[in-house]
């Protein structure tokens, strides 16, 4: 399992310059990967701070975890994608997501049939990804389009599945998946056979399992599972979250942390790794500085 950083803690800064200095850390510590949230009415855009980041900082995976499709069509967001992993240098992982129908109408969108998009969304936007070009008419979207110039290499392509008929359209179409807020216990009996049966009934290799939780290293980590809970409860009244939180066994997002000591830390992860995750994207949730140096120097290690 690779260790990898999520900087979703430094988006409502909207500084390029924090997550540039994130990024620079992450690759200095030896992690694999960082991953940029995009909020759907945030105004940070994830694809743009990545291009700029990366043109300064090599060498480490970059990634979205995620960018909503609503409200983004996927002609446009193909030739972002494609734009930023130019830029780059061909390390981008595009991670896109439904995102949850209480954003959407912030944004006046409908979130009617949300799976029937997804299925358009991917049969335009891994044709262009992949091609270069695409003719396409679904019910919900359509496009018929030639690129400029096709992608010596595609990105790669996760889609954020959390229910069965999602997990297998991410199977069958994408590369993998990128979970938030689901624990081992899941992604063991659901996650992983669900999205695996998918992918090798579509003759893909096995798909990558991304997984983002809070973590921390700490003497007290009844407080910190506490104020995690407490600072993020609106994850645990989201519906798609909330079954997840269901199927765990857990009511509150505290409960779905990696938090204790260093050992009580190791083993959480390990019981990720033992799940199926392929790629844990760390969330550190510290409240000092000493529990951040302690977490970060833990995840090292790993």
């Amino acid at each position: 399992m690779k260790i990898g950083i999520n900087g979703t803690g430094l988006v409502q800064k909207s500084s390029i310059d924090a997550i540039r200095e994130d990024v620079a850390a992450a690759k200095a510590d030896g992690f694999s990967s960082y991953w940029l949230a995009e909020h759907p009415v945030g105004g940070f855009d994830a694809l743009t701070v990545l291009a700029v980041v990366g043109q300064a900082i090599p060498d480490i995976e970059l990634g979205t975890a995620i960018i909503p499709t609503m409200p983004r069509h996927p002609m446009v967001l193909a030739g972002q994608a494609l734009t930023t992993q130019t830029a780059i240098g061909n390390r981008l992982t595009l991670g896109i997501g439904l995102s949850h129908e209480t954003m959407m109408a912030q944004l006046g969108l409908s979130f009617a049939r949300p799976i029937r998009h997804m299925m358009d969304y991917l049969s335009i936007l891994m044709p262009l990804l992949e091609q270069g070009k695409v003719s396409y008419e679904g019910e919900t979207l359509s496009c018929d389009a030639q690129l400029f110039r096709a992608a010596e290499q595609r990105p790669g392509v996760v889609f954020a599945a959390l229910g069965p008929q999602a997990l297998k359209v991410a199977g069958r179409r994408t590369d993998g998946t990128t979970l938030a807020w689901v624990g081992p216990r899941t992604i063991k009996s659901h996650i992983v056979p669900v999205i695996s049966e998918a992918a090798a009934a579509a003759g893909r290799g096995a798909p990558r399992i991304i997984c983002t939780l809070p973590v921390c290293v700490t003497d007290r980590p009844d407080e910190v599972r506490q104020l995690i809970s407490r600072n993020l409860a609106m994850y645990g009244e989201l519906p798609s979250y909330k079954a997840m939180f269901e199927r765990e066994g857990v009511t509150a997002p505290g409960d779905l942390a990696i938090v204790g000591s260093a050992a009580q830390v190791e083993d959480g992860l390990q019981q990720l790794r033992e799940a199926g995750v392929t790629d844990y994207a760390a969330s550190v949730f510290a409240t000092s500085r000493d529990e951040h140096l302690a977490t970060r120097e833990m995840l090292k290690q790993m």
